[in-house]
């Protein structure tokens, strides 16, 4: 696992990257108990499925708690963060398509909901 620079105590691991599948790429994101990534854009929708622990996500107006067995969708360009609101790790898959991607910061604070 990688740290990802523009979160707290949130790691990356790449599954299947990019060169490896011909339509989509797998990340495992791990956010570490207070964990957080701000409110950022990306060029590309998200599919993720929640593994382990509790956490909520704001995808454009909205705030949404997740926990295991979960699925979210997150429409490209749409701003959202993530937090991990529990006492253990928060971990979910990432499926983003294998296109141009470019992440924007919308806002580097912690998140508020």
């Amino acid at each position: 696992m990688e740290p990802v620079s523009a979160g707290r105590e949130v790691y990356i691991q790449i599954l299947i990257p990019p060169d490896e599948g011909p339509n989509f790429a797998m990340r495992r994101f791990t956010f570490r108990p207070g964990g957080w990534m701000p409110k950022h854009t990306n060029r590309v929708e998200h599919e993720q499925y929640v593994l382990q622990g509790q956490g909520l996500i704001g995808i454009g107006e909205q705030t949404f708690r997740v926990q295991p067995g979960d699925v979210v969708f997150i429409p490209a360009g749409v701003p959202h963060w993530y937090k991990n609101v529990g006492d253990e790790d928060f971990v979910f898959l990432c499926l983003v398509p294998n296109q141009p991607d470019e992440v924007v910061i919308v806002d580097p604070r912690e998140p508020t909901p």
